[in-house]
């Protein structure tokens, strides 16, 4: 089992590393001298920013965002995200997500818990939906990304190629 972690974060941000269509998805969260940086999927980071951005909405208006920020160096993953916990702790304010492990079903993994203000869940919204949407488009007939080599839709079983 790897550690756990209990962050109040100083720094949220998500970024990539590769070309598109080759990314590897980062999650960084940064407390004092304790950088952690897990492995993500598009697709869960997508979702993450839905969620804390309809949050934020809820909530007050948040003050100043915090500017766009890159990975830090080293951007190595400790290890991949499997479920991602979000839940808004009323007492200090502060929207607090629970991240473990992606581990086989009859291991434990490891625990991280990151605490984050509405200002930096309202800026990691924002650039995390920037970087979604820098993406390969999606298919408009089976939504899988396109690729310039080519797509084979199978809503079209392989018939003709997608409308563009």
């Amino acid at each position: 089992m790897s550690e756990g972690y209990d962050l109040s974060a100083e720094r949220l941000t998500v970024g990539t590393v590769g070309p598109v269509g080759g990314r590897l998805f980062l999650l960084q969260c940064r407390q004092g001298p304790v950088l952690l940086t897990l492995k993500i999927e598009k697709q869960q980071v997508a979702v993450v920013a839905d969620y804390l951005a309809r949050i934020v909405k809820d909530a007050e208006r948040p003050g100043h965002l915090p500017e766009e920020l890159p990975l830090e160096e080293p951007a190595d993953p400790v290890w991949a995200v499997g479920t991602i916990g979000v839940s808004y702790d009323e007492t200090d304010d502060r929207i607090v997500l629970v991240i473990e492990e992606l581990v086989p079903e009859d291991e434990t993994g490891a625990i991280a818990r990151l605490s984050i203000t509405r200002e930096q869940a309202a800026g990691f919204a924002i650039q995390a939906t920037k970087l979604v949407e820098s993406g390969r488009p999606p298919c408009p007939l089976c939504g899988s990304p396109l690729d310039p080599s080519g797509h084979e839709c199978p809503r079209t079983n392989g018939h003709r190629p997608p409308a563009v």
